[in-house]
């Protein structure tokens, strides 16, 4: 078995800003496994707010590699918990490796990861269309380019209600919004009540992860539902925001792959809590991955490659109401 890594660029469309950076290039990183004839592929983007580059996760995976090159494991989850520990602070490019060992070992098995997983590709909620922060004018503009049903919102600035309700004049799409932990709780519980008037589902992580005493009252106070994302990094979280927010958002690079995320979101069904998966600007290598999974999901936001002027796979398309698969078995993304 051979470990390949690639790093690559992802230009976006527009520059895309939330509450703690901007960007106009996302880096990421590839991962490929061949064996047997077969290659898999698995992604992770770089991310400065966690600390999370091409080096280190180069080296988290180069220090992975005896273990994966031995092709010893029988299975992705297999994998994952040998090398646990040596990913133990680099998720990013575990999560990687085991996008990459789960679309090898379904291609062995001859079968789509999601009737592996036994899950119906039919039943996939419409992923959300993501605006960043940026002029009112610019926002409105980026909206009107593609006509989409579930806009995501992202906030964090002075005049938050402001954009929602100039955005709102627009469209009559659903709005969903991030404030990427930029309120105070007596901000959202007073937002809360306009925004739902305004047709907005739910509010994103709107306190930093740990105002726990500040997420019980939104929790209790809030018009609108609360979604965990900061909040609910690594599979110990879930049982945590369990009564602070009425469901999560999963997102595989920072939990650490399919593996673990998998392990999220049946536990979060456990506790009665509404499931999401959320992409951080991958290819269409991530986001095809994510697709495979969306069926366990209440919300999807697997609009990365979307967001992309030029992608460097081809995977999954996405159209309102309906994912089209790349045909083949595994997870079914190519590099162009």
């Amino acid at each position: 078995m051979k470990l390949q890594v690639f790093i690559k660029q992802l230009p976006l469309k527009h520059t895309f800003t939330i509450a703690h950076q901007s960007r106009d290039v996302q880096e990421t990183l590839i991962v490929q496994l061949e064996d047997d004839g077969l290659y898999g592929l698995g992604e992770s983007t770089t991310n400065p707010f966690y600390g999370m580059t091409v080096e280190n996760m180069t080296a988290a995976l180069e220090a992975a590699k005896p273990i994966v090159e031995k092709g010893e494991w029988e299975s992705p989850e297999a994998l994952w918990e040998e090398c646990k520990e040596i990913f133990s602070q680099n998720p990013f490019a575990q999560c990687a490796l085991d996008l990459a060992a789960w679309d090898l070992f379904t291609k062995k098995q001859g079968v789509k990861l999601y009737d592996y997983l036994k899950l119906d590709p039919t039943n996939i909620p419409t992923t959300n269309f993501t605006i960043g922060i940026a002029s009112t004018e610019k926002m409105v503009e980026k909206m009107k380019e593609l006509d989409w049903p579930i806009y995501k919102i992202k906030l964090g600035t002075d005049h938050d209600l402001d954009i929602v309700r100039e955005l709102r004049k627009h469209t009559s799409a659903v709005f969903r919004i991030d404030a990427n932990c930029a309120w105070t709780a007596d901000q959202a519980i007073a937002y809360s009540a306009e925004l739902k008037e305004l047709n907005v589902e739910f509010m994103e992580q709107p306190l930093g992860k740990d105002d726990l005493e500040g997420m019980k009252e939104v929790y209790q106070h809030s018009a609108l539902p609360v979604i965990a994302d900061e909040s609910c990094i690594v599979e110990s979280d879930v049982e945590k925001c369990h009564g602070l927010f009425h469901g999560i958002n999963v997102k595989l690079v920072k939990a650490g792959g399919i593996t673990p995320g998998l392990r999220m979101l049946y536990k979060a069904k456990e506790l009665g809590m509404k499931t999401m998966v959320g992409c951080m600007t991958e290819s269409s290598v991530g986001i095809t991955a994510i697709a495979h999974i969306a069926p366990l999901l209440d919300y999807v936001d697997m609009d990365g490659a979307m967001l992309l002027s030029k992608d460097i796979a081809s995977g999954v398309t996405i159209v309102p109401g309906k994912v089209t698969f790349p045909e083949g078995p595994g997870i079914g993304a190519k590099l162009l």
